[in-house]
């Protein structure tokens, strides 16, 4: 009898109808392009920083400094006091890696 009872089936719609605005507002909330643009935001600064983190270690790794944490209150004179950095090897990569990059440049351009 609770099944055909009107009062039962009106409570029933009710809940199943609160039910239901919940789940859209969920939906409506998780595709907003507002919230999915911050979203995306957030992973691309985290990737980013992983990347700038790695790159770091490699670099530090290649200059055979290791990496400390800096502190805000740091000063930045004191920075490479304990060890300054080779930075020569580097350097030397990063122009050997602009110079080929210009050469094949101007190969292609004078292919065309």
């Amino acid at each position: 009898m609770a099944d055909t009872d009107p009062a039962e089936l009106e409570r029933r719609i009710e809940r199943t109808r609160a039910e239901l605005a919940q789940t859209v507002d969920a939906i409506a909330d998780r595709v907003s392009p507002k919230k999915v643009a911050r979203r995306t935001v957030a992973r691309a600064e985290t990737s980013a920083r992983q990347f700038l983190v790695s790159v770091g270690d490699r670099v530090g790794d290649v200059v055979g400094v290791t990496p400390r944490p800096i502190k805000p209150d740091d000063e930045p004179q004191g920075l490479w006091a304990e060890e300054e950095p080779n930075l020569g090897p580097v350097l030397v990569g990063v122009g050997a890696v602009l110079v080929v990059t210009a050469a094949i440049m101007l190969w292609r351009r004078r292919r065309r």
